[in-house]
């Protein structure tokens, strides 16, 4: 049985509230748990000592039996010092999408064609004093 630290949505529309919780994964993330570890709570402040509890005893055991906590469950215990902190790697998260690199090139493309249309009339008057001479 593959177990899970999990959050587990509470809460009425537009107002959520969590239950951390350890659950075998095949279940719903609402549904059945074994175990309720702590309470997240994310319309509080995120210094508010109220916003995130938990029972890390108890989140310990779970993981010394082999249950993987889920990756906005990791941040948290990260945070609260009981895992180590990892190093994560988003290397397509400063890139542009399309449609923002395409509006750049357009950019481009226009600020090269106003510098060209600039730079030929100047050169006009010197073509024609040069064959003048």
């Amino acid at each position: 049985m593959s177990m899970k630290i999990r959050l587990a949505r509470g809460g009425s529309k537009k107002r959520p509230f969590y239950r951390i919780v350890a659950a075998d994964s095949r279940m719903p993330r609402d549904g059945r748990f074994i175990e309720k570890l702590g309470t997240y709570n994310p319309l509080l402040a995120k210094d508010s000592e109220e916003r995130v509890k938990m029972d890390v005893e108890r989140v310990q055991y779970w993981m010394s039996k082999g249950a993987q906590p889920t990756d906005r469950v990791a941040r948290m215990l990260e945070a609260a010092g009981v895992t180590p902190k990892t190093e994560r790697n988003n290397p397509k998260k400063g890139t542009p999408g399309k449609k923002a690199q395409e509006r750049v090139e357009e950019k481009a493309a226009k600020a090269a064609a106003a510098a060209e249309a600039a730079a030929a009339p100047a050169e006009e008057p010197a073509a024609e004093e040069a064959a003048a001479e």
